[in-house]
């Protein structure tokens, strides 16, 4: 794991939660963008040494509307950069730890995606994040 990348805020309505974050906050908008492989719409904000990410769900399907459902608006997830996410994810498996998926999916900006299965992190979702070579 190199850094904390992002965290996950799972918002029911990212038009609504913005002007919290960009007006009362004053946090930098960086972008917006829809990750169909995740079924949600993310939003970026510059918190100065990390990042936070919105993400409204598209439709009720996918686990951030799922999420949301259960527990309601709020943190969602840690995001760790990493270098080389399959051999990340084989090392993380050799150790006993669970993974939500066997292969890395499509991410927000190109990013390469895996998640550890809370269970296997006392309660957290934790997610690999490979941007490749930027």
């Amino acid at each position: 794991m190199k850094k904390v990348d992002h965290i996950g805020i799972a918002v029911k309505d990212l038009q609504l939660a913005l002007p919290y974050y960009t007006e009362v906050l004053q946090l930098p908008l960086l972008g917006i963008e829809e990750v169909p492989s995740q079924n949600v719409t993310v939003a970026f904000l510059d918190a100065g040494n990390i990042k936070l990410e919105l993400l409204e769900p598209i439709g009720e399907e996918g686990a951030v509307a799922k999420f949301i459902e259960k527990r309601g608006e709020g943190m969602h997830h840690i995001a760790f950069g990493v270098t080389s996410i399959q051999e990340r994810m084989e090392e993380l498996k050799a150790k006993g730890v669970q993974l939500l998926q066997d292969q890395p999916k499509q991410g927000a900006g190109g990013a390469a995606v895996a998640f550890m299965h809370p269970k296997a992190s006392f309660g957290v979702l934790y997610e690999l994040c490979d941007k490749g070579e930027k």
